[in-house]
């Protein structure tokens, strides 16, 4: 797994804003429930972020990286992938969480982002410009839902993507990055012993192909989850990610 239970997010630069942050129950359009989390700022800019966790699914971790982005005007909704298999259940470290992913579909996720749009469209802003951002499975779920004009993204976010993992029968992202329409960025760390550097240069030449905008950082001594406010030693590393994406959101936020 990514992250367990006593990892948090670095803090985002800058000054802290006030927030609210609720646990929500959002129901998606073929019927599931399933467990979420809003953050909304005291004074929001034109951008709100959906987050895709990592394995585990919904958990600590990704409620308090979505108050982090609002501290900074943006409003977010993190989301979970179990509803249809595991319920509204704790995803805590305890959670067996392989035999869901195991079950996990495309197409029914898409169904799940759809509702989270609709959150932030009723408690954001419908002309706002939405954006993914995700983490190891949450990541490849964050470019593979970039590959479809649906969502009408701004842009999507991949921190430790893997490359390999076919998710319910729709290929790995290293097999279908041609497919990607909306402007990517992805950050990986060189240190990954899950994910060879040959594979990501791999993934951003096939991103060159397609000529859409796009940005692949490695960060050479870097490891796996490294974006974790305990790992002091790469602190610059992820004080340079959130620079990165926060430059990334405003460079493709209509003013």
């Amino acid at each position: 797994m990514c992250y367990d239970d006593n990892a948090r997010p670095p803090l985002p630069p800058g000054e802290a804003g006030a927030t609210r942050g609720e646990d929500l129950v959002l129901t998606a359009g073929d019927g599931n429930r399933f467990m979420a989390y809003g953050a909304h700022p005291s004074k929001p800019t034109d951008a709100q972020i959906i987050i895709y966790p990592d394995v585990r699914g919904l958990h600590q971790f990704y409620k308090e990286l979505a108050l982090r982005f609002a501290e900074v005007g943006i409003t977010a909704v993190a989301v979970d992938y179990f509803g249809r298999t595991a319920g509204l259940t704790s995803r805590d470290e305890s959670f067996e969480f392989m035999p869901h992913v195991q079950q996990l579909r495309i197409d029914a996720f898409a169904q799940d982002v759809h509702a989270a749009l609709g959150y932030l469209s009723e408690h954001g802003s419908a002309s706002a410009a939405t954006f993914t951002v995700g983490f190891c499975m949450g990541g490849s779920l964050s470019f593979t839902t970039g590959m479809d004009v649906s969502f009408g993204f701004a842009g999507v976010i991949g921190f430790y993507a893997g490359m390999t993992r076919a998710f319910g029968g729709k290929g790995t992202i290293l097999e279908r990055a041609e497919e990607v329409v909306y402007p990517a960025l992805g950050l990986f760390g060189g240190a990954d012993q899950g994910i060879p550097v040959s594979n990501v240069h791999e993934f951003d030449q096939k991103l060159d192909k397609t000529g859409v905008e796009h940005q692949i950082i490695i960060y050479p001594n870097a490891p796996h989850s490294f974006f974790d406010r305990r790992a002091a030693e790469y602190a610059q590393e992820s004080a340079d990610a959130w620079k990165q994406i926060l430059n990334f959101i405003a460079a493709h936020t209509p003013k």
